[in-house]
């Protein structure tokens, strides 16, 4: 059988990087994407084309030029995102909108190109790089879960709707990670004389603490690479340490007000 052909988006780096490396040693034929080509001139890790989530047009180009030279397409994986941080107060709205625009109606986009090429082939695998943080309102962090969390609410409905077209739909919902997400993400700023100067001050410390100790991203590339090899695979998967993986765990048992003391302990508030 001709190998899988299989299209991550924000493939040049971090988590995105590590997922084609993998792939690629696997024997995938793997295209990556970048919103900027010229950016990377000496990148061979894998065929990276250029991809820009915030611009449907972008999306077709890409997704026509892998059917045009490979005549399918297996997998995607939509892992293109971006963070935020700051009070949902105080963050401009042009970058609420811009978080949405990466991490959700770009995801969308990808997979509304991507799914009439599935279809016509009989089949094909979706997976859609959410978070953690998605599945609960996190301080300082509320839009950036509220994105993750909406893409994993449209990964359940959308599996339903696909199903008899033989395409599965699955979200894989990483924790922190060493990777280069904290350099890229948005900051609100910590505004003299604001009433959250002290707290987001403290809680950014934190969340970049956790970013710099994360895992290796390739515990994230295996997962993937295991969920393309089931027939049949379930609706969420999380990937990340045991003390994350447990708070969804917990999330789903405690009442709501234990677990939000808990989150607050987490982050010192």
């Amino acid at each position: 059988m001709d190998r899988k052909v299989v299209l991550i988006t924000g493939g040049s780096s971090g988590i995105g990087k590590s997922i084609g490396t993998y792939l690629t040693s696997k024997d995938f034929k793997v295209y990556g994407t970048t919103r900027n080509l010229k950016n990377y001139p000496d990148f061979n890790a894998f065929e990276l084309l250029q991809l820009d989530v915030k611009l449907p047009d972008s999306i077709e180009k890409a997704v026509s030029e892998i059917i045009s030279k490979e005549g399918r397409l297996d997998v995607l994986v939509n892992n293109a995102g971006v963070g935020i941080t700051g009070p949902i107060e105080e963050t401009p709205h042009e970058e609420i909108q811009n978080v949405f625009d990466i991490n959700f109606h770009g995801p969308v986009h990808v997979m509304k190109a991507v799914l009439p090429q599935m279809r016509k082939q009989g089949g094909g695998k979706v997976i859609n790089i959410t978070s953690i943080a998605g599945y609960m309102g996190l301080p300082f962090r509320g839009y950036y879960s509220a994105s993750k969390g909406a893409l994993g609410l449209i990964t359940e409905a959308l599996r339903m709707e696909v199903k008899d077209f033989g395409i599965s739909i699955t979200n894989l919902a990483p924790g922190d990670f060493a990777t280069n997400i904290a350099a890229g993400r948005y900051h609100s700023p910590v505004v003299d004389g604001s009433p959250y100067q002290e707290v987001y001050q403290k809680s950014l410390d934190l969340m970049n603490e956790h970013v710099d100790a994360g895992g290796d991203p390739i515990q994230v590339a295996e997962k993937i690479y295991a969920i393309i090899q089931k027939e049949n695979p379930k609706v969420h998967y999380p990937v990340g340490e045991f003390m994350q993986r447990l708070s969804l765990f917990l999330k789903k048992i405690l009442p709501d007000k234990i677990y939000e003391k808990l989150l607050l302990n987490h982050y010192k508030l």
